[in-house]
């Protein structure tokens, strides 16, 4: 059946969406089982329910964010997309944010030395974060243009970049602000309320601007498109009630899941940074990746990497803002969500790699070859962490952050004409002048 009113262009069948829909509402059952229910569970498998409740929670709050966009405008409909996509990410760095604020609040300020709880509690919020960003460009903007690239070949087209419409300039631009003061926070020894109100500020200055987007049908697809297709009274309701159900679901599991992975890490033996930093992220942002990556599929990479653009935005403004907001409410100071050596590293490591995906994109494309060094880089520091000495660590976080800075000042300097147009569209120039043509 083709659906063309109200937006939805594709090709829905309705038994195969009504049966991902149960499949994403099955996964989120378990975890909600184990969380009321009188059930115990071993950290491990607790672990792999709540995240997998997380998971379903998640793919239902895309699709309903999707539809969304059939009663808002385009703008802010992808602004709240991406919003709606990162909500698990938000809700598990919120939990270790607060923990370490109610550490120094009961046990004072010593709460924040070496090997403390409250110490640990900050790391891993910061890990998490940092984690879900690099995940975003390393695997996610690469993995755009290179379906993008495959599918072309296919066809037997010989395209070897995506383009984006000038409209994503705004996103980009306000990106770029967003990540050159970024590149202060690696210098500090806590993320402050001042930088709080800096980021946040960015992402509503980012909202408003792009608030202002003309509305436009969206092109959905899967389920989004299966719901996009139910009469108007109808639609408007069963996205809220997803919605609702979604966030329920993320704010019953994702303390126990960011408990529960600290428990396994601790009764493995493995690294509970490294699991808190690359495991809940996955978790967290995989129906968001395949959400894009299904966008690429069908070679609609405007829409496919505008998004994760998109994402990047609010990720690196109202996530990192927000961070030390939440610290300070459950301390009950104003001290700042503190850094300890090895956050600082992260940190650098990830504005630098925010700065060079940024350059890459200032002339709103990006090549097979630019994905690629996207792709290498993420990589580079398992691989250089894999050859410097334990007594080394965090050695190779630099040297890959001087790396991205470096190719950075390259990219930036043969598009230093790109750079002032990309502010000027994104920062200033009216929308209707940012339209694409007919």
């Amino acid at each position: 059946m083709t659906q063309t009113e109200g937006g939805v262009d594709d090709v829905v069948r309705p038994g195969r969406q009504r049966i991902s829909l149960a499949l994403a509402l099955a996964l989120t059952v378990p975890g909600i089982l184990l969380r009321l229910g009188d059930v115990h569970a071993s950290p491990a498998v607790a672990a792999a329910l709540f995240g997998l409740a997380i998971v379903g929670a998640a793919f239902l709050l895309s699709w309903a964010a999707e539809v969304a966009q059939l009663d808002i405008s385009a703008g802010l409909a992808i602004a709240l997309l991406a919003f709606i996509a990162v909500l698990p990410e938000y809700a598990v760095d919120m939990v270790f944010a607060w923990k370490g604020g109610n550490a120094v609040e009961r046990f004072g300020a010593a709460c924040q030395a070496p090997g403390s709880a409250g110490e640990s509690s900050c790391s891993l919020a910061l890990a998490n974060m940092t984690g879900a960003n690099r995940l975003l460009i390393g695997i996610g903007w690469s993995m755009v243009v290179f379906v993008a690239w495959y599918r072309h070949r296919q066809r037997g087209e010989r395209r070897t970049e995506v383009v984006l419409e000038r409209c994503h300039s705004v996103e980009l631009a306000f990106l770029t602000v967003a990540c050159a003061y970024s590149l202060t926070l690696p210098l500090k020894r806590t993320i402050t309320l001042v930088d709080a109100a800096v980021l946040v500020t960015i992402f509503i200055l980012y909202t408003i601007r792009i608030s202002r987007a003309p509305a436009e049908e969206p092109h959905l697809i899967g389920p989004a498109a299966y719901i996009g297709a139910f009469p108007t009274p109808r639609r408007r309701t069963s996205v809220v009630v997803l919605f609702l159900f979604a966030a329920g679901v993320i704010l019953l599991c994702a303390e126990h899941f960011a408990e529960s992975l600290v428990e396994t890490g601790a009764r493995f033996g493995v690294s509970e940074f490294l699991l808190v930093q690359w495991l809940a992220p996955l978790a967290s942002e995989a129906p968001e990746l395949l959400v894009a990556g299904l966008y690429a599929w069908r070679l609609n990479t405007n829409a496919g990497l505008g998004t994760l653009v998109s994402s990047k935005v609010n990720q690196w403004t109202l996530l990192v803002g927000t961070l030390p907001i939440v610290f300070a409410v459950a301390s009950g100071s104003t001290h700042g969500l503190p850094i300890i050596a090895r956050q600082r590293e992260e940190l650098l490591l990830t504005a630098a790699q925010s700065v060079f995906a940024v350059a890459v994109l200032a002339d709103l494309s990006i090549s097979m070859r630019e994905a690629a060094m996207l792709f290498a880089l993420f990589w580079a520091q398992f691989v250089v962490g894999a050859i410097v000495p334990q007594s080394a660590h965090g050695v190779e976080l630099v040297a890959v952050s001087v790396l991205y800075l470096a190719l950075a000042v390259v990219i930036i300097a043969r598009h230093r004409r790109a750079v002032p147009t990309l502010l000027r569209d994104g920062l200033r120039t009216p929308y209707a002048e940012l339209a694409p043509g007919p």
